[in-house]
């Protein structure tokens, strides 16, 4: 009886082998079916890259994984950044991580190329997957980020959207044209913590820009600056000039420059002191008076260079 089933074990083995052989024949001829080259107009790596990047996206954040991949000792992947969040236990099986890198799939990855993230939005490029996240963090079609300064507003968006959300939102005040004439009154000028005063979105050329005008302290001295936003990139901003005039008692200072794109954000713009900056004791004589009220007019204007 011992031989017989010694050979009934192997030729059920036999079986299963071949049988294991012809599945994978045919899906090996599955596969070369399916190759990009018999569809033409389609690039290679992109008509079976649906599935294989449904494997690349992390099952904790769902972003892209990018090396280092890491994976449990059960095969289940996840990235870097979510292997320290869930304190290095795999969140599927709940195994210990531990520092098993997943390089078969990091191998893939670099195989594949994937349209941008704001493709929806407008981005007509495709990019190899390691060049991708590069891209997308430079993209001209990337959200802008919600421009009020003074509140943590985490609204994104186009400029339409940031537009409309500005003035239903943040209540601020919308001006078409190109010239301006402001004026801001402070009855107590020593308060300067915290004094973002106003935004005011100007609707110019077709294009909106923001005037910012604020306190702030500059080492232990008070100081009142203004300047402009555009709403757009920077490349589109480099093509308009402004000015800004604040003056009295028969004096005056003015300012000129290039808008800086809301790319760069309020406080980046504020800290390289890209604007009018008027120091306390110079603001308090433009207002006349006893000094103890803070009373400034700001002009301005936006034009378009040629």
């Amino acid at each position: 009886m011992a031989p017989g089933n010694t050979i009934c074990k192997e030729s059920s083995e036999s079986q299963a082998v071949e049988s294991e052989l012809t599945i994978a024949s045919d899906e090996l001829e599955s596969f070369h079916l399916s190759k990009p080259s018999f569809f033409p107009g389609v690039k290679v790596g992109m008509s079976s890259t649906n599935g294989v990047h449904e494997l690349l996206e992390c099952p904790v954040c769902t972003n892209s994984m990018y090396p280092p991949i890491h994976q449990c000792p059960n095969g289940h992947t996840l990235c870097s950044d979510c292997k320290l969040r869930v304190h290095n236990h795999c969140p599927t099986c709940r195994y210990e991580l531990g520092n098993i890198r997943c390089l078969a799939l990091e191998k893939v990855a670099e195989s594949l190329e994937l349209p941008c993230r704001y493709q929806i939005l407008g981005c007509p490029d495709i990019f190899p997957y390691y060049s991708k996240l590069k891209h997308e963090q430079q993209c001209r079609f990337r959200p802008y980020n919600c421009p009020y300064a003074g509140s943590e507003c985490h609204v994104t968006g186009d400029i339409p959207t940031l537009v409309t959300h500005l003035k239903n939102d943040h209540k601020v005040d919308m001006h078409d044209g190109c010239t301006f004439n402001h004026r801001y009154v402070k009855s107590n000028p020593q308060e300067v913590e915290n004094a973002t005063w106003m935004l005011t979105v100007f609707n110019c050329f077709g294009q909106h820009f923001c005037l910012h005008f604020e306190a702030f302290l500059l080492g232990m001295a008070p100081v009142y600056m203004a300047f402009l936003r555009f709403m757009g990139n920077d490349s589109e901003a480099k093509n308009f000039s402004y000015s800004l005039e604040v003056g009295g008692n028969g004096r005056k200072l003015i300012w000129q420059g290039v808008p800086r794109s809301i790319r760069d954000s309020h406080r980046k713009v504020r800290d390289s002191y890209d604007g009018l900056v008027v120091h306390r004791n110079m603001a308090l004589f433009f207002s006349g008076g006893n000094r103890q009220e803070l009373k400034l007019r700001v002009t301005g204007r936006i034009w378009k260079e040629q």
